[in-house]
């Protein structure tokens, strides 16, 4: 395990989020931009996370012709409606001149097309995840313009035109589901 400190929540960005596995992602991309989303573009990320001591989690972000970050944060995994403090960073600390990238290997790695659409604070993303499937996420922004239960009710409102049902909402992150994914496929084959 590596130890990485995280700054209090108050110090770091702070968003509410949700997920959902889709079928199709052109239905929710359609009702995104009939509510007034607009297109941030497309990107392929490649997400490898690492085991932090404490609550918080850490992975190394790369998307081809972009800066590789480190993204830390700390989230409970058991709300519907998750509240995630989070903090990026480059992977190069300059003034140490050194690589931040822990020395261990990554527990599990996500590979992921993801598209981006924005409305107001929100960030909607339409991802087709590796050895997964097709996900919706909402990310709204906590800001000094909007507060955690303006983020709630916009997160409801969005939910609600998308047709969204709290009961399918994911209480994990992709590195999660693949996880528990490897392990069911261990013991299928150690059952055999």
């Amino acid at each position: 395990m590596v130890s990485v400190p995280i700054r209090s929540s108050s110090a770091v960005p702070r968003n509410l989020e949700i997920k959902v596995r889709v079928a199709d992602l052109a239905p929710a991309r359609a009702t995104a931009t009939r509510l007034g989303a607009r297109p941030a573009g497309v990107e392929v990320q490649v997400d490898r996370y690492y085991e932090l001591e404490g609550e918080s989690r850490l992975k190394l972000r790369t998307v081809p012709g972009r800066p590789a970050e480190l993204i830390r944060y700390r989230r409970p995994e058991c709300d519907a409606v998750r509240t995630s403090d989070y903090e990026v960073t480059p992977v190069r600390d300059a003034d140490a001149r050194r690589c931040l990238v822990p020395k261990t290997r990554p527990v599990v790695t996500v590979r992921k097309r993801r598209e981006v659409l924005l409305l107001d604070n929100v960030r909607i993303h339409l991802d087709e995840v590796d050895g997964l499937g097709r996900f919706l996420e909402l990310e709204a922004v906590v800001d000094a313009a909007h507060d955690e239960a303006a983020c709630r009710r916009r997160v409801a409102e969005i939910t609600a035109a998308l047709g969204l049902r709290e009961a399918d909402f994911i209480r994990a992150s992709y590195a999660e589901l693949l996880r528990c994914d490897a392990n069911l496929r261990r013991r299928r084959v150690g059952s055999r």
